[in-house]
């Protein structure tokens, strides 16, 4: 949701609320409260005797999703660094102030950063509110309030939210099997185990070599490789360095071949890009399309 601070700083008897815009900290507006405290919570409000509070100046946040029409506009290029990377809601507009699509993401900067790549002329300006509590209802009812207001006002829906399109949204491809580099343990292998990695990697596109498979990864760097991979609809070949049966030998053999010491661990074109903190940090700065080209 989309959050404004609160600084109460103490008077006596009364003190002052001073309410600031997340996204717009020269905005703000005063109000007097006579002697009591408030506590604030996202829905909630209780009251204290200021007497216990006198002695410190604490801060608070209240959270709440404005609607879409109360949002405030930013300019995309004007918005870089500015955009939060917290899960939310977010509406894209084009130049001309048309709305183009509204989208949920667990990273806003980042999936209005992929569309100002993929889609320039489209991207102008955006609107964004941070939920939280970001579970996968939240943002679906978030999403839902904001599409249905523009359907109520405009009588159409964005271009980008219509069926079939494919711009906007790219569809997951089809889940491949892993790949198994030997028929099995105990089978003589025609070439070297450094050589089988070397031919995979130099005839693939995009290749991950993760800790389990791609439908059930075994440690939280190979799932988030996968889920980036995979949002971003790149078709890529997952090998699975734990598989002793048919993979056997590869994992410590793929230390030395790439003198790269954890897993999981990406190579595009046949040249190694890294493991997980790389490809997350290219996910959010919007460079995952540059790396593909």
């Amino acid at each position: 949701m989309a959050a404004s601070y609160i600084s109460c700083p103490v008077q006596s008897p009364s003190f002052s609320l001073q309410l600031t815009s997340k996204f717009c900290p020269s905005r703000f507006s005063s109000v007097a409260v006579p002697n009591c405290r408030f506590v604030f919570t996202t829905a909630t409000i209780r009251y204290r005797s200021a007497l216990r509070y006198r002695r410190r100046r604490p801060s608070f946040t209240v959270a709440a999703l404005n609607k879409l029409s109360d949002t405030e506009l930013i300019t995309v290029s004007d918005g870089e660094g500015v955009l939060p990377s917290d899960s939310g809601v977010y509406a894209v507009y084009d130049s001309t102030g048309d709305l183009q699509f509204v989208g949920i993401t667990r990273n806003l900067a980042a999936s209005v950063a992929a569309h100002k790549k993929s889609v320039p002329d489209l991207c102008f300006s955006v609107k964004v509110g941070v939920v939280d509590n970001p579970d996968k209802t939240s943002l679906t009812e978030a999403w839902k309030s904001w599409l249905q207001e523009h359907i109520e006002a405009t009588g159409k829906v964005p271009p980008g939210n219509q069926p079939g399109n494919s711009i906007w949204v790219k569809k997951t491809p089809k889940k491949k099997s892993d790949l198994r580099l030997t028929p099995g343990r105990h089978v003589e292998l025609n070439l070297p185990m450094e050589e089988l990695i070397d031919k995979l990697v130099k005839e693939s596109k995009v290749v991950a070599f993760i800790k389990g498979s791609r439908n059930a990864p075994l440690c939280g760097f190979s799932q988030r490789v996968v889920a980036i991979l995979e949002n971003q609809g790149i078709e890529y070949e997952s090998v699975d360095v734990l598989d002793e049966e048919y993979n056997y030998g590869l994992r410590e053999t793929l230390k030395t071949y790439s003198n790269w010491p954890t897993f999981p661990q990406i190579f595009v074109n046949g040249e190694l890009v890294g493991g997980c903190d790389i490809l997350t940090s290219m996910h959010e700065k919007g460079q995952i399309s540059d790396l593909l080209k």
